[in-house]
C-alpha cells in the first residue's frame, strides 16, 4: 500500500459499495468453543501481575509496589467488570457468554478465582515481602511492638491530626446504619454502654485523606530505619478517645466495594457535561459487590454488615490485616534505590536533538526536523517532554503556527499539554480541543480542565452522541512562504506527562499532507457535522477499522493458500473481539504464521489442534505498562505497519473513536518489527498463553539464569541506535 493509495477506512459511508463490504469470516469449520471468558482472562493478567511481585529477581520495594498494582487492578475489576456482570443479570439483559455458558456460571467462577487471588495476594505480603523489608530496616509494626516513649508520641499526632477528622457513628433506633462509602476503610465498633448495660454497634471511617500509614519517629534522627503503624491500628488503639465511659467489646476493619461503573444515556439535546455529573453523584450510590474483612471478625458484627449491607457470603472476603494493601503504594517515598530497578534516563530522539543551525537556542525546531522526514518516536525509552510536549509548546509560541486541534482523552492535574493550548489561544491562534469527558474514573478532573480551556479561549468539543473519542491525534497548521503545512502527531497513548514516564507508547510525527488532510476531515467530523468517506494513512473506527483490519488478515490468508510466507503480527492490550480472532484462526489455518503480543485479556485460544496451530501468544510485564499497539502484516515482502490506539475490543472496535495510522518509511517498520520480535523470541522473559487458557511465566534459562529483560533490552537498542547515528553525524 502507498501514501497515495485511497483506503476505505472512514468513519462515515463508502461511495464504492464493493469495496465497502463487510469482510464476512467464514466460521463453518471453526469449533464451537474457541474463546477465553474474558473475565477469567482478566484474573490471569492480574495473577501475572501478582507472579512479579513474587519473583525474588525483582527489586524488594518493586514487588511491594506491584502488589499494590495488583490491589488497585482488583478493585477496579470488580468496581466495573463484576458490577456490569452483576447488572445485566439482575436486569434480566444477560446473554450466554462467547463460552457458551452462562452469566451466572461465570460469576461463580469469578468468585473462586478472586477468592484465591486474594488470599495469595495477602500470604505473599504476609509471608514474604513484609519479613524481607524487615530485614532491610523498612518494617510494617503493631502497636505493641512500640515503646511507651513511641505511643506516646503517636498518641500525640493523633489527637493533633486524626481525631480532629474522625466521626464515629453510632447505629441504635435513633441512628440508621450510616451509608458507607465505596473503597472505604472502616473500622466496625461493638461497645457496651458502662450505665446501661446495653450493646451498640458504630462505624468509624478511617480518613482518607491522611496518610494511610503513619511512619514512627526514630530517636536518632540520621537513622534509615523505617518503621510504619497502618492508621486504622492507630485509631483502634484509641478507641476509648471516642466513645469515653463506654466499653469496647470489639473492633475489626472492613472495606466495601461498589458498582462504580458510570451508564450514560445520552441523546443528541442533553447537555453531556451535566448528565455526566449527575451520573458520577449516582456512581457514590452504587450497589454493594464486594465486602472485605479482617480474618479474626466475629459473627455478630459480620452477621450486622451482612444485614445492613444486603450483601451475600459469597461476596465476603475474609482476610488478614492490614486490608487495602494499596497502603503500598506509599512505601515510594522511601529513598532506597538499592531495592528498586536501576534508573532508566529517557533520551531524546535523536531527530529532535538541536542541531548547529539551533545553536542560538537550547531547543531543536522541532518543525524543521519533522520536515525532513517523518519521526517515529517510543516512551518512556525515548522522552515525552523533548517531543510531544516540545511540538507542542513550540507550536504554542511560533507566530507562523495557525491553528491546533488536539484530543484529551487523559491528562495530568497541572499538565504542561493543557497548558500550551491555553498559551496558543492566548496568543491569537485557533485552537480546539475535544475532551473525552467520559474517560473512566478521570471523568471530574476532565470536565474541570474542559471548563478552563473554555474560560481561556479553546474551543473545547465533546466529541460524538454515543461514542468515547479515544484517539491520539494532534494535528499543528503552519503558515509557511505563503502556504498551509500540516504537522501531525498520531500516537498510542494519553497526552499525559507523567503516565508517559511508566506506559511504554509510541507515536509518529509527520508533515505528509495526506496524513494532515486524514486528521483534518477526522477533526471535522468531530466538531462539526462533516461525514467524511475516505481516509488514506489511517484506519478509524468505529465503522471501518475493524473491516480494515480483516482484509489484511484476508491478504496474508491468501498469501499463504498460494504457498508463500505470510506473518501477522499484533501488539495489543487486549484481544477479544470475535470476527478479528476467527479471521486469525483462518488464516493460521492457512499456514500464516500469526504472532500476538498482548498485556492483559486474551480470549484467543492456542490449543485448538488444525486451527490455532500457527498461533504463538506472549505477554510482557515490568517496570513499565505495555500499551503501544502495533500491527504488521508481511504482504508478500513488502511489509506493511500501524500503529495507534485500537485494541481488539467491541468498545474500541464499535464504540469509540480509534484511530490507527500507516507507518510508511522503511526504516520506520523494520523498527517495529523488530522490536516485536524481540519480545516473541524464546530468548526473551515473556508469559506464554497454553492450554485451556492458562499462562506459564518464562524467564529464566535451563541453567536458572535470567532471560532476556524486554524493555531492559530495549532501552539498551534505542541508546546504542542513538550513539551510532550520532557517530554517522
Amino acid at each position: 500500500m502507498t501514501d497515495s493509495t485511497i483506503v476505505d477506512t472512514g468513519l462515515g459511508d463508502a461511495e464504492d459499495d464493493d469495496f465497502d463490504e463487510l469482510i464476512e469470516v467464514d466460521e463453518s469449520d471453526l469449533p464451537d468453543h474457541r474463546y477465553i471468558d474474558r473475565e477469567l482472562s482478566w484474573l490471569a493478567f492480574n495473577q501475572r501481575v501478582l507472579e512479579l511481585a513474587e519473583d525474588p529477581n525483582v527489586p524488594l520495594l518493586e514487588r511491594t509496589n506491584f502488589l499494590a498494582i495488583f490491589a488497585s487492578n482488583l478493585d477496579e475489576f470488580f468496581m466495573v467488570r463484576v458490577a456490569g456482570l452483576k447488572r445485566r443479570i439482575l436486569t434480566g439483559l444477560a446473554v450466554p457468554t462467547n463460552i457458551g455458558t452462562t452469566p451466572q456460571r461465570v460469576l461463580e467462577w469469578i468468585s473462586h478465582e478472586a477468592h484465591d487471588l486474594q488470599e495469595r495476594h495477602a500470604s505473599v505480603w504476609h509471608d514474604a515481602l513484609a519479613p524481607a523489608l524487615g530485614d532491610e530496616g523498612i518494617a510494617f509494626t503493631t502497636w505493641e511492638d512500640l515503646s511507651d516513649l513511641e505511643r506516646a508520641g503517636l498518641y500525640e499526632y493523633f489527637q493533633q491530626q486524626v481525631f480532629p477528622v474522625l466521626m464515629p457513628l453510632a447505629v441504635d433506633p435513633a441512628h440508621p446504619f450510616p451509608y458507607i462509602s465505596g473503597l472505604s476503610l472502616n473500622l466496625a465498633v461493638r461497645i457496651r454502654h458502662a450505665r446501661t448495660g446495653r450493646e451498640e454497634f458504630a462505624r468509624i471511617k478511617v480518613p482518607p485523606m491522611l496518610p494511610r500509614v503513619v511512619r514512627v519517629p526514630e530517636k536518632d534522627p540520621a537513622s534509615e530505619r523505617v518503621r510504619l503503624l497502618p492508621l486504622e491500628e492507630l485509631i483502634a488503639e484509641n478507641l476509648g478517645e471516642l466513645f469515653p465511659g463506654m466499653e469496647i467489646l470489639e473492633h475489626h476493619a472492613f472495606r466495601l466495594t461498589r458498582n462504580e461503573d458510570v451508564v450514560i444515556e445520552e441523546d443528541e439535546s442533553e447537555n453531556l457535561i451535566q448528565a455526566l455529573e449527575q451520573e458520577l453523584l449516582r456512581r457514590r450510590f452504587g450497589p454493594p459487590i464486594r465486602l472485605e474483612i479482617t480474618q479474626d471478625m466475629d459473627d455478630v458484627t459480620l452477621g450486622l454488615l451482612l444485614e445492613e449491607l444486603d450483601i451475600s457470603e459469597q461476596e465476603v472476603y475474609r482476610l488478614p490485616a492490614p486490608l487495602d494493601l494499596r497502603a503500598l503504594f506509599q512505601l515510594g517515598s522511601i529513598d532506597r534505590p538499592d531495592l528498586r530497578y536501576a534508573k532508566h534516563v529517557p533520551v531524546t530522539p535523536l531527530a529532535f536533538q538541536p542541531t548547529d543551525s539551533d545553536s542560538k537556542h537550547t531547543k531543536a525546531d522541532m518543525f524543521a526536523a519533522i520536515r525532513k522526514h517523518d519521526v517515529l518516536v517510543h516512551h518512556p525509552y525515548e522522552s515525552f517532554a523533548t517531543s510531544v510536549q516540545a511540538f507542542l509548546e513550540q507550536a504554542a509560541r511560533d507566530p507562523q503556527v495557525l491553528a491546533i486541534k488536539q484530543t484529551l482523552y487523559r491528562t495530568s492535574g497541572d499538565s504542561p499539554i493543557v497548558q500550551a493550548l491555553i498559551d496558543a489561544a492566548e496568543n491569537g491562534k485557533q485552537v480546539l480541543a475535544l475532551v473525552e469527558v467520559k474517560a473512566r474514573f478521570d471523568e471530574a478532573n476532565n470536565i474541570e480542565w474542559a471548563r478552563i480551556l473554555e474560560k481561556s479561549g479553546v474551543h473545547v468539543v465533546y466529541g460524538l452522541v454515543g461514542l468515547k473519542t479515544h484517539c491520539k491525534i494532534a494535528s499543528v497548521v503552519r503558515e509557511e512562504n505563503g502556504q498551509l503545512r500540516h504537522y501531525t502527531h498520531v500516537g498510542t497513548g494519553n497526552y499525559n506527562p507523567k503516565t508517559s514516564r511508566i506506559y511504554e507508547d509510541m507515536g509518529l510525527f509527520t508533515c505528509d499532507p495526506i496524513v494532515g488532510r486524514d486528521v483534518t476531515r477526522l477533526f471535522n467530523e468531530l466538531s462539526g457535522y462533516a461525514i467524511e468517506k475516505k481516509f488514506s494513512r489511517l484506519l478509524t473506527a468505529p465503522l471501518h477499522l475493524r473491516n480494515g483490519l480483516l482484509r489484511l488478515i484476508e491478504r496474508e490468508r491468501r498469501v499463504a493458500e498460494e504457498g508463500r510466507p505470510a506473518h501477522v503480527r499484533i501488539k495489543v492490550n487486549s484481544m477479544v473481539d470475535e470476527q478479528i480472532i476467527d479471521a486469525l484462526y483462518r488464516a493460521s489455518m492457512a499456514g500464516v504464521k500469526v504472532d500476538v503480543w498482548v498485556r492483559g485479556i486474551c480470549s484467543l485460544r492456542v490449543d485448538l489442534p488444525g486451527v490455532s496451530d500457527n498461533i504463538r501468544v506472549r505477554s510482557v510485564l515490568g517496570r513499565y505498562l505495555e500499551h503501544s499497539r502495533i500491527f504488521a502484516f508481511h504482504n508478500d515482502g513488502a511489509d506493511e505497519a500501524y500503529i495507534g490506539s485500537a485494541d481488539m475490543m467491541h468498545r474500541n472496535l464499535d464504540r469509540r473513536v480509534e484511530a490507527l495510522v500507516q507507518v510508511t518509511r522503511p526504516q520506520h517498520v523494520s523498527e517495529l518489527i523488530d522490536y516485536f520480535d524481540l519480545a516473541m523470541d524464546d530468548s526473551a522473559a515473556t508469559w506464554h498463553l497454553g492450554e485451556g487458557g492458562s499462562w506459564t511465566r518464562q524467564h529464566l534459562d535451563e541453567a536458572g539464569v535470567p532471560l532476556v529483560d524486554v524493555q531492559d533490552r530495549t532501552m539498551q537498542l534505542i541508546q546504542r541506535r542513538r550513539r551510532v547515528r550520532q557517530t554517522r553525524r
